[in-house]
């Protein structure tokens, strides 16, 4: 399910998946991108905004990474990863609030355009089954260390993580969490300066968790199977998005 090689795959999915500013990808499915104008005659009608998540309370289970390197491209891209799939849908109404939870590892141009941005209402299948159950997710994060990506430069630099993703019920029920390669391009103002995330684009690798109890994540990938047949795999978002 990985993808090796980030010089190539990044560009090649730079006009499928880009998510430069004006939200990452929603939870269920892509948003328009930053600039985009709606079609002349839409096929469907534009679904609503989605209303921001609520503040969070004493029992919330968001990751919050302290003593980050932030002069280390690699420690910035795992704790931003982290936080930006951490979610609790108790208190969030789809992923874009975890993005936002992530903003302090952005340039300020993406912060500013990710809390513009506003996700359309529904976030899935996938965040609906985790809402039933009061979820939160938590998640592992690897890199794609293969040697293949673009090589650093003073000011730039590239990273290819994957996450690994578990939800975990408030009622005692397990499943499949967010599953996704993600690519992150960093910048920074000079040598010795503090590396932001400037840019994201994600490929959901996640099959969407069953409605049952399960106890594994190959439980649950086999149970869903029929659902993933019919609709798209569930997405970051916020992206993300």
């Amino acid at each position: 399910m990985r993808t090796r090689k980030i010089g190539a795959v990044a560009v090649s999915l730079a006009g499928l998946v880009a998510l430069t500013g004006c939200g990452l990808k929603d939870q269920g499915g892509s948003v328009g991108a930053a600039g985009s104008s709606p079609s002349a005659a839409p096929s469907v009608a534009p679904k609503a905004p989605l209303p921001s998540g609520k503040p969070l309370g004493a029992d919330a289970q968001v990751p919050s990474p302290t003593g980050v390197e932030a002069t280390d491209a690699t420690a910035v891209s795992k704790a931003w990863t982290e936080v930006a799939y951490g979610y609790d849908t108790k208190y969030d109404t789809s992923p874009h609030d975890a993005v936002l939870r992530s903003a302090r590892w952005f340039t300020a141009k993406k912060a500013a355009d990710e809390r513009s941005y506003r996700p359309a209402s529904g976030a899935g299948d996938a965040w609906n089954v985790w809402a039933d159950h009061k979820a939160w997710t938590t998640v592992s994060v690897t890199f794609d260390d293969d040697g293949d990506g673009p090589t650093d430069t003073p000011s730039l630099a590239y990273r290819a993580l994957f996450v690994n993703g578990k939800a975990h019920g408030r009622d005692g029920w397990t499943g499949t969490g967010p599953r996704a390669n993600v690519f992150l391009t960093l910048t920074r103002s000079g040598k010795g300066k503090p590396w932001r995330v400037s840019q994201v684009t994600t490929v959901d690798a996640a099959v969407p968790p069953s409605a049952s109890p399960s106890v594994s994540l190959s439980e649950s990938d086999s149970s869903s199977s029929s659902a993933a047949s019919s609709s798209s795999a569930s997405s970051f978002s916020d992206q993300p998005v």
